[in-house]
């Protein structure tokens, strides 16, 4: 019997040890899984950390890239404040440990509220975007109708002015058989250049219904043999100089035939050779004649 207990205790000892031995072996392992679940938890929360650096990061970047397309000085002052706001948040998020989880938290909710910003301010300056195309649009449509408007003009002035030139051109009077006479005192022709008192000029301003009737002033530019002018009264503007002028005389011109006579008198020597009379009206020269004298 004392036999059997001692069998019994000693069955009952070693068992005892066996179960604490055991139990004890349990706790390890749970408490080595244990460390290694919240090692995988640090991991993640600090890739959870980084993902939120890189998100603030590139936030304020997108913010730098949206003021780069805005011309609009408030726009951009806004954009600059919410840029330094997603920064500012960076830097905090930097400063803060992986296991501060109230603070990760709150970085997180406020990752959120400048992602939602941005994506407004995104939608906006597309907008904006779209608005200047369309204006822009309208503008180039408007600059390309202006220019094509300017070359029309440009092409009707151009046709108007060779129109004009036309007209003018047809308008312009014409005198015909100019004929230089020689005259004495007494209104006989002269035969010498001695005897001359005075030359009558004579000439018919041809049909033109063209021109405008009225009175045109016309001068007689009588040259010498030396070219000087016979008998200079005065000077009259062509083709923007001052020439020297024999005589000049008003005529009624009603667009018919008009026969003409000046009178140049003469007061100095005159030589032998040709005589020239140059007939002007209007700014134009409009005819001419010549007389050979002998001495």
């Amino acid at each position: 019997m004392k036999q059997f207990v001692r069998i019994f205790l000693a069955l009952f000892i070693t068992s005892s040890v066996g179960f604490a031995i055991v139990s004890c072996n349990g706790d390890k392992q749970k408490l080595a899984d244990k460390e290694k679940e919240l090692q995988e938890l640090r991991q993640l929360a600090e890739l959870d950390k980084r993902e939120m650096e890189n998100q603030y990061a590139e936030f304020a970047s997108q913010y730098g890239e949206l003021k780069k397309s805005v011309k609009d000085d408030s726009l951009i002052t806004r954009l600059n404040e919410e840029q330094a706001r997603a920064e500012a948040l960076l830097k905090e998020l930097k400063n803060t440990k992986a296991n501060s989880s109230a603070e990760i938290l709150r970085l997180k909710k406020e990752l959120a509220t400048v992602r939602a910003v941005l994506r407004d301010y995104i939608r906006q300056v597309d907008s904006l975007q779209q608005l200047n195309q369309a204006l822009i649009g309208e503008r180039d449509q408007a600059l390309a109708q202006a220019a094509r408007t300017q070359v029309e003009n440009t092409n009707i002035q151009e046709r108007n002015t060779k129109l004009n030139e036309k007209v003018a051109i047809a308008a312009q009077l014409n005198a015909t058989g100019v004929n230089i006479s020689p005259l004495k005192k007494n209104g006989k022709t002269a035969r010498k250049s001695k005897d001359i008192v005075r030359f009558a000029v004579t000439f018919t301003i041809t049909r033109n219904v063209t021109a405008s009737a009225g009175n045109r002033t016309v001068y007689v530019r009588l040259l010498k043999p030396n070219q000087q002018v016979a008998g200079q009264v005065g000077n009259f503007q062509y083709e923007n100089r001052s020439i020297g002028y024999s005589a000049a005389k008003t005529v009624e011109y009603n667009g018919q035939e008009t026969h003409v006579t000046v009178y140049v008198p003469i007061s100095e020597y005159l030589s032998a050779g040709n005589y020239s009379a140059y007939i002007f009206a209007d700014g134009q020269m409009i005819g001419s004649g010549s007389l050979q004298m002998n001495k």
